[in-house]
């Protein structure tokens, strides 16, 4: 059995803290560790498992690949989508990864942005999803119900297959809110988790009975791919024109052998801060407060400070999150409508939509300290042994200052080591290079200075991660 591993999607409901560049399955929302590895923590103890199989935009291939080596786990395979075309071309993207080895192994698809309180019992949910699965079962797990909510797609239960498991008679869409208790008092029915488990050759079968279009797009990106260090590049062109569907419209509902096992684990899709309030432990008042914060006569909110000092008083139901460049304040019950946010952002063209201050690349992050007209201050950081691209500005110059290790600057036809309380300075359209050779990370502060300070006004001519 191979996990795959969905690292797409925005998450733009817990904006600010969720961006496009950095969205929510790479932020520790839940606990110490990001949700990405608190995915494939879940999976440690499950037997016959392989290495997973990532799926992931090719924006955040450097973040899932360093995010799961933190964690000791190392992925077989991680399959780069140059733009987002939902899960269905994703999982075919990934059965076809799985054949390529001549088996033919049954695929755990996991969301890499799920909450699971009880991993004992989701690993249970496995045995029997497992047995159907290799029938030649598509087995969807269910998640047994804990209130009428309105927010999720329903799956009903046909008859039994076997202990613990169901056929699929229905999916139901997102309910109002009478059907929804008319769903959680008949019994019948579960919530749709997203969680699949099935055989590559099945799901590809299936998907090209009732979707030959998205699998002859996927098989032609997948064929056409480049391998670019531990990512295989599939082809752009090809997986453009791929239909953008999801998993349960183009085989889950058509097909005639969907299966659902129950699944009653503490699960939730952390789909908006009222659902990361729901899932927390909360305190006397009601409240979740994480980071700097002070409360007086204050309840029934999510505050999250991440940088200074957050204080409330007299308030109810309120979501406050406070991060370097964007504060939300928000009732409690209409945090569904973030995204609305993020949508004009997006229109009034604000970067704030996009990425946050600090930005992560594969060598480290920069911190945009500060901005003014002609003037930029950023906070670098480099890893170990990691460095830089040798590049050039043709409309800035930069003054480079060391506060913490050593630094080895590349300056045209020079070479020189910069040590701590230590600068250098590169002109403007002069090549250049930083690294870090030291074993600790590098820390420096850059001034920028020039007419146009943008992140585009780059040219590499080497870079150790194929960015060109």
């Amino acid at each position: 059995m191979i996990p795959v591993i969905l690292c797409g999607g925005t998450g733009s409901r817990l904006w600010p803290l969720s961006r496009e560049t950095y969205p929510k399955q790479f932020l520790p929302l839940t606990g110490e560790e990001t949700m990405l590895q608190a995915t494939a923590r879940r999976l440690e103890g499950v037997a016959q498992l392989q290495a997973p199989i990532l799926v992931c935009n090719e924006e955040h291939r450097f973040a899932a690949a360093e995010q799961l080596r933190e964690i000791g786990h190392g992925a077989q395979s991680i399959l780069l989508e140059p733009c987002a075309r939902n899960t269905a071309p994703a999982i075919a993207l990934a059965a076809l990864a799985a054949l390529e080895s001549g088996e033919d192994p049954l695929l755990l698809v996991l969301p890499a942005d799920h909450a699971v309180a009880d991993v004992a019992a989701f690993q249970e949910a496995l045995q029997p999803a497992r047995a159907l699965a290799e029938q030649g079962h598509l087995v969807t797990f269910g998640i047994v119900p804990t209130r009428a909510e309105t927010g999720y797609g329903y799956i009903r239960r046909g008859e039994a297959l076997s202990t613990g498991a169901w056929s699929v008679a229905e999916f139901v869409e997102k309910p109002d809110a009478d059907t929804a208790e008319s769903y959680l008092a008949d019994g019948g029915y579960s919530w749709n988790s997203g969680m699949f488990l099935f055989r590559a050759s099945r799901y590809l079968e299936e998907l090209g009975q009732h979707r030959e279009d998205i699998l002859n797009a996927c098989r032609t990106a997948y064929e056409q791919a480049a391998r670019d260090l531990d990512f295989t590049r599939v082809d752009r062109e090809a997986f453009a024109a791929c239909a953008d569907e999801s998993v349960d419209y183009a085989v889950m509902e058509p097909t005639e052998s969907a299966a659902v096992v129950p699944m009653d684990a503490g699960w939730s899709d952390v789909g908006s801060w009222l659902g990361l309030w729901e899932l927390a432990e909360r305190d006397g008042d009601d409240n979740l407060l994480q980071g700097d914060v002070l409360q007086e006569d204050s309840s029934g909110c999510l505050v999250r400070a991440e940088s200074r000092l957050v204080s409330l008083l007299g308030v109810e139901d309120l979501v406050v999150v406070d991060t370097d460049d964007a504060l939300l304040i928000a009732d409690k019950q209409r945090v569904q409508e973030v995204k609305k946010l993020v949508g004009s952002l997006k229109r009034s063209g604000r970067s704030e939509a996009q990425r946050h201050r600090k930005v992560y690349r594969p060598w480290g992050y920069y911190d945009s300290i500060d901005a003014g007209p002609r003037f930029q201050v950023k906070r670098i950081v480099v890893k170990p042994g990691q460095q830089l691209s040798l590049q050039m500005h043709h409309h800035r110059a930069e003054h480079w200052i060391v506060v913490r290790g050593t630094a080895r600057v590349t300056r045209g036809d020079e070479e020189l080591l910069v040590t701590e309380n230590q600068s250098t300075y590169i002109p403007l359209g002069v090549t250049h290079r930083l690294e870090n050779p030291g074993t600790i990370p590098l820390e420096l502060i850059e001034v920028q200075s020039g007419s146009y300070l943008g992140e585009d006004d780059i040219v590499r001519f080497d870079d150790d991660y194929g960015r060109g």
